[in-house]
């Protein structure tokens, strides 16, 4: 697009909220994580942690859009869900390890690519390329479930983002649905800048907002929440920036995780568990819940 709109024109002013970056890990070992090798159930949610290991495949969309893309993979035989996310401007998925770590760990498969003109070291930066992005991540979701294929579930695929990856989120069950996709969550997110009604097969949907975020606003979050007719959760964080996932670490790790659990597993002990883990030491609520 040659013309940027005034979404992301907002977005980027405060771009570097996004950026936060922390150092890259070794895409080839092992992360340092509790627990021991153990098969995916074959029904039901796991009970024990799992040892987590990353590798990155070198994907690319035609000649002009490679989208490097790292895995978190539990380790363990059998078939895990995944889990689709999208950084923000500025960032690159090593920014969110911690959180995605945490996913990985309670047994779930995360892909999360390098956006070609939205990450931190893209050669050519632009914002409006946010639109092109759920394309993206049909073509990647495609991508890694051929490289694989023994290890996720393609009855079971999610997709998560933070900021204008939220955004891409929200395209990816709207104007750009992908019907694999059975659940989503929107870290301080909003609507497309040409946003479009959500559509196709139902699928739960928990936007988590930090209600101090001056770059999506609490507002705009709670407006694109509002046009969700599907089983929906809003997780709210009093005092959360744009980061929430920052602000509340523990809090938006257990809460999302139960999330997961309940819409990728069928734990319905975890989708009971939700309400209570997210408003442990009083620093967020789910204002609404499923």
């Amino acid at each position: 697009m040659h013309r940027r709109s005034v979404l992301t024109l907002a977005i980027a002013a405060v771009a570097g909220l996004s950026a936060c970056t922390t150092e890259s890990e070794n895409t080839d070992a092992t992360s340092a994580t509790a627990g021991t090798s153990s098969p995916a159930p074959a029904t039901g949610a796991p009970q024990q942690t799992y040892q987590v290991t990353t590798q990155e495949l070198q994907l690319s969309r035609g000649t002009d859009r490679p989208l490097p893309t790292k895995i978190w993979q539990p380790v363990g035989d059998g078939q895990f869900p995944m889990i689709y996310f999208s950084h923000g401007l500025t960032s690159q998925p090593d920014d969110y390890a911690d959180l995605l770590n945490a996913w990985a760990q309670a047994g779930f498969v995360i892909a999360a690519p390098k956006y070609p003109h939205t990450w931190n070291q893209a050669t050519v930066y632009n914002a409006d390329d946010v639109v092109n992005q759920p394309a993206d991540g049909q073509f990647v979701i495609t991508e890694v479930l051929k490289a694989l294929p023994a290890a996720i579930n393609t009855e079971k695929i999610a997709a998560a983002g933070h900021s204008a990856g939220a955004i891409t989120t929200v395209g990816l069950f709207t104007s750009s649905r992908d019907e694999r996709l059975k659940a989503g969550v929107l870290i301080a997110g909003r609507q497309m800048p040409s946003p479009a009604p959500f559509s196709g097969t139902p699928a739960p949907l928990l936007f988590v907002q930090g209600k101090l975020d001056e770059t999506v606003t609490y507002e705009e979050a709670y407006g694109a929440y509002n046009q969700v007719t599907w089983p929906k959760a809003f997780l709210e964080i009093p005092k959360g920036t744009h980061l929430p996932h920052r602000d509340q670490p523990a809090v938006v790790a257990s809460t999302t995780t139960d999330f997961w659990r309940w819409t990728l597993y069928g734990d319905e002990a975890a989708k009971a568990k939700m309400p209570a883990d997210a408003s442990a030491g009083g620093v967020a609520g789910l204002t609404e819940a499923f």
